[in-house]
């Protein structure tokens, strides 16, 4: 068993050193021609790491559903990755931040106005490679990336509103983070032949998936993790109602949940051990891991109708990945 975790961990490993070798190409070929500081700035935040795990999911989908030749979806792969960034580069400006994934951010380094308009470059290069297929596939894309937009919206309007309920969260979260995963995969099965049905149980799996990534990411972010490239908290500093908080407040009464309001709407680094107690005392972090629990559950339950592959492996190598991020 533990030599086939390897082998899925080496498969994976090559496949994503793959894209990264087709997202250099891609931007070695818009400096050559023309492209300039955009192009070099992009491609520093672009090839910068990460686990590529949305263009992983869409080359496994495609191929899980029957696909045969990669270079056919590898075009979406890189789009849903440029868009993907596009939408990092942004929420860097919103968040202030300086740094992601050990790099300076564009804004940081060259300004507001340039790290605006790479944000727009690399949304514009993404959409063009998606633009290539189907009008069914573009109309996936477009609500998708419409999607991102209007979760962002929501989360800014819920930024320190203590009345955030858990359908609020889960609405946010479904269009900005889960909604590429499913949109990824569902479209990837449409380009390998599949049915508009059993490409929705590629999508469903990714929007399960996406969820359960995101929840991930919230206790991350409470109990800091060095690989994210963020100090913990940064999400409670920023104002952003994760689902531990929006947990705690609602099942807290009286004097407990008037400090964690307090903590929540004045947040330092100094309040965080207290805040950390009264998440504990309600339970909020021990809820959220059930959470990601019953999205995985979910997610595999989808996986179940197609038939044993070595994508489907490594399928389930990728929901095994997330659970761990959370050990």
């Amino acid at each position: 068993m533990a030599s086939k975790h390897l082998q899925a961990n080496d498969r994976l490993e090559l496949m994503r050193l793959i894209v990264d070798a087709e997202l250099q190409s891609l931007i070695d070929e818009e400096i050559e021609n023309g492209a300039g500081e955009v192009a070099r700035l992009c491609g520093e935040v672009l090839l910068a790491g990460g686990k590529r795990l949305r263009p992983l999911l869409i080359l496994l989908a495609y191929e899980i559903a029957g696909g045969l030749d990669s270079e056919e979806v590898m075009p979406l792969a890189l789009a849903f990755e440029l868009i993907h960034t596009a939408t990092l580069v942004h929420d860097d400006i919103n968040d202030r931040a300086s740094h992601r994934r050990g790099v300076e951010t564009i804004h940081s380094k060259r300004g507001l106005a340039k790290g605006i308009i790479a944000g727009d470059w690399l949304f514009v290069h993404g959409f063009g490679l998606g633009g290539r297929y189907d009008e069914k596939i573009v109309r996936l894309m477009s609500k998708c990336c419409a999607d991102i937009a209007i979760s962002e919206f929501e989360q800014l309007d819920h930024i320190l509103d203590l009345k955030t309920s858990p359908e609020d969260y889960l609405e946010i979260v479904k269009g900005k983070t889960a909604g590429p995963f499913a949109s990824g995969c569902e479209a990837a099965g449409l380009i390998a032949g599949l049915s508009a049905d059993d490409a929705k149980k590629l999508g469903y799996f990714g929007m399960e998936l996406g969820i359960a990534f995101q929840l991930v990411d919230d206790l991350l972010d409470l109990r800091g993790d060095s690989q994210m490239g963020k100090p913990r908290g940064a999400d409670v500093l920023e104002g952003k109602m994760t689902l531990p908080l929006i947990h705690a407040l609602t099942l807290s009464h009286g004097t407990a949940r008037k400090r964690l309001s307090q903590i929540i709407e004045n947040f330092s680094d100094d309040d965080f051990d207290e805040l950390m107690q009264l998440l504990n005392r309600s339970e909020s972090m021990h809820y959220a891991e059930i959470l990601v629990s019953t999205h995985i559950e979910r997610a595999i339950s989808y996986l179940n109708d197609f038939s044993d592959s070595d994508a489907k492996q490594l399928m389930l190598q990728i929901t095994d990945y997330v659970i761990e991020r959370n050990r």
